[in-house]
Formats: structure tokens, C-alpha cells, sequence
């Protein structure tokens, strides 16, 4: 006996933007919240323009027509295969520290 799963996909239905986070509710419950550092047109933008957006492609992205700005949903779920971020910034806060402290050698020892 053979089982088919069903592969969902997580559509955007609800977007908003404070001053420092873009927060938007999925399809199947799940808020998804990112700074708006990642987004620079979006941080730049009027609360006006933050507030101007539209659904494209019946959930699987979002569009400012403002700030000529379109971000997935899948980029928001899985940011390290989308933006370019700080080395550290997808890190778990343990790896961070860890790395931090080892990278504190002389300043002659560094090349």
C-alpha cells in the first residue's frame, strides 16, 4: 500500500510593515516576521509605500508598485538561498559566539 503526500505550498494572504520588521501571515497560520534591513527599498520607503502592496501570483510573493519591490514568500522561509546577509546574521546564537571568541587571535598571528 502506497501513501501520496501532498506537497503545500505557503501563500502569503496578510502583509505589514512597522519601522523596523515586515510581518506577513501565511496561508496555513504561520506568521513570518524579518527586518527591513534585509530590505533596503523597503526601509527607505513611507509608511504609505510599505503600505501599498499587492499579492502576485495568488500568494507566492509580495509587490510595492511604489518602491518597485518584490519579495517571495520563499525567500521570507528561507532567507540564506535568497538575500545575501551578513556571515553571521542566519547563525544560531551558540555558532556565533563560538565563532567570535576563536577568532580572537594575536594580531600577529592573523594573515
Amino acid at each position: 500500500m502506497s501513501t501520496l503526500v501532498e506537497k503545500t505550498e505557503a501563500l502569503a494572504v496578510e502583509v505589514s510593515c512597522s519601522n523596523d520588521a515586515l510581518s506577513v501571515t501565511l496561508s496555513d497560520g504561520r506568521v513570518v516576521s524579518a527586518p527591513l534591513v534585509w530590505f533596503p527599498r523597503l526601509l527607505e520607503a513611507s509608511p504609505s509605500e510599505r503600505s501599498d502592496w499587492e499579492l502576485i501570483g495568488g500568494g507566492i510573493g509580495i509587490h510595492w508598485e511604489p518602491i518597485d519591490e518584490d519579495i517571495s514568500v520563499e525567500s521570507l522561509l528561507r532567507p540564506e538561498n535568497f538575500m545575501r546577509l551578513p556571515n553571521e546574521a542566519l547563525l544560531p546564537p551558540s555558532r556565533t559566539r563560538r565563532r567570535r571568541a576563536g577568532s580572537r587571535r594575536p594580531r600577529a598571528a592573523r594573515r
